[in-house]
């Protein structure tokens, strides 16, 4: 016989699971999905599901539009301090360090409070501002038509940009890396929208349509942007200028006056894709609470007391400031965003390569899920991914190593052995301290009295 060193019963919030507990930590809970829509995979309230395919299409072209504004900046960080850069070029202020993170500050405590204390209204502002920004990203387009026309106010169309098109650019191992870096992570906010599927409506039939309807639409979008550019702006200044080809592709088409205008412009599309950043970032730490793994789960996984995971938000929030605030700028800041970024390459190698496994031998795993990607995808998605590992290893070429004064590498060392921090606290956490305190873990299935699902994890005595 064993018995169990628990509470006698669970906290006030916690009510009585409606699954029995599993017999052991190593037997994962199998939830059928009951009606096919995907909903009968969580147990979350209805009224906690806001989301539709309208909105879950605008949470990814959110995400992805503004991505390349702070490719490198993987967190709010990245466009809430950009929001402050462009609204004090808008004010003809000079941009320092500190009013720019000032303002970018405000930005993401504002997307915390929106998210945490009136959700539906978050949700609201994000998709007004995605149809704000695709609007004026459709009006670029046109303007580039005027330019292929010949109508330029300062100066002539350059079609000569579009002969010898990469001519002068470099083509070192690094700057591959850069540039595909930029462009998976632009398109990362795919994913956005699978973060929050405990909010979706209809999940599995929502990310359907609204995932590849969202990434088309965005593609076809930015290649017509790119042409009107193209059509408008010296390729020299694109490739030497150090102010944003949407501001030099105002001033030529528009003059000086529309400088100051997309700076504005920029900054709220900016402040979406903070939004749409904190929304998905702040459900992935609620999902590890809901987990049960990590300490304060509880906490994180909770939705009080707004009916939002609103401890998830806060220590995105947090994560957020310290990465703004923290670091000087220079060598430290790039390596600090350089740390953020990596680890994530290694994950979606590890997971692309699983998907991998999982394709080739889909009857020994049981595999059978209603969303997925493609074999090639898969196959391709897991090649870029083990490139963006294995090349910042590279030496860099002169005057492009990432660092003026710290190895070149040091953010790969330092972002595997975090990794292997998290392997560390698994194995003693889940293997040794159970082995020396001779109990096992069991895995039960609670649901708190906000109607959200956790699993929590018990000591059993063995005899």
């Amino acid at each position: 016989m064993s018995s169990l060193s628990r509470k006698s019963s669970h906290d006030a919030e916690d009510i009585a699971p409606p699954l029995a507990a599993d017999k052991s930590f190593a037997t994962p809970h199998t939830v059928t999905n009951v009606n096919g829509d995907g909903e009968s995979f969580d147990n979350v309230p209805q009224a906690n599901r806001r989301i539709g395919t309208f909105s879950a299409t605008m949470l990814i072209a959110n995400r992805v539009i503004d991505a390349m504004y702070a490719a490198l900046l993987g967190w709010p960080s990245g466009n809430s301090v950009y929001t402050g850069e462009m609204l004090l070029n808008a004010a003809n202020v000079d941009v320092g360090r500190w009013n720019q993170r000032a303002i970018g500050v405000g930005v993401v405590t504002f997307a915390l409070l929106v998210h945490a204390i009136f959700p539906k209204w978050g949700i609201r502002l994000q998709n007004v501002l995605g149809v704000f920004k695709i609007g004026v990203l459709v009006f670029i387009i046109f303007t580039g038509f005027a330019a292929l026309g010949g109508h330029v106010k300062a100066g002539k169309p350059e079609p000569s940009n579009f002969k010898n098109a990469f001519a002068g650019s470099k083509s070192d191992a690094n700057s591959f890396v850069s540039a595909l870096y930029n462009v998976i992570w632009a398109y990362i906010g795919y994913s956005n929208a699978f973060y929050s599927m405990s909010e979706i409506r209809n999940p599995i039939r929502t990310v359907k349509r609204a995932a590849p309807l969202a990434i088309l639409f965005v593609t076809v979008i930015y290649m017509l942007v790119n042409i009107a550019f193209f059509a408008a702006v010296p390729k020299d200044v694109i490739m030497t200028s150090k102010r944003l080809i949407a501001a030099e592709f105002a001033t030529r088409m528009f003059g000086e006056s529309a400088g100051r205008a997309i700076s504005i412009i920029i900054a709220l599309s900016a402040i979406g894709n903070v939004l749409a950043v904190l929304f998905g970032q702040g459900r992935v730490n609620q999902e590890l609470g809901r987990e049960g793994v990590l300490p304060f789960s509880k906490f994180f996984a909770s939705n009080r007391p707004f009916n939002s995971p609103f401890s998830g938000l806060a220590l995105q929030w947090a994560v957020t400031l310290v990465i703004m605030l923290a670091p000087p700028g220079g060598d430290a800041y790039s390596f600090l965003l350089n740390l953020v970024s990596y680890p994530l390459n290694i994950f979606n190698t590890f997971i692309s390569f699983a998907l991998l496994v999982m394709y080739i031998r889909p009857a020994k795993y049981q595999w059978d899920s209603p969303v997925r990607a493609t074999l090639p995808i898969v196959l391709f998605f897991f090649l870029a991914n083990l490139f963006l590992v294995i090349a910042p290893l590279v030496p860099p070429s002169a005057g492009n190593a990432p660092y003026t004064s710290l190895p070149y590498w040091l953010h790969v060392v330092v972002g595997f052995g975090l990794l292997a921090a998290g392997v560390a606290y698994y194995i003693v956490w889940a293997l040794i301290l159970p082995k020396l305190g001779k109990y096992k873990l069991e895995r039960e299935l609670v649901v708190g009295a906000d109607g959200i699902s956790r699993n929590v994890f018990h000591h059993v005595k063995l005899e």
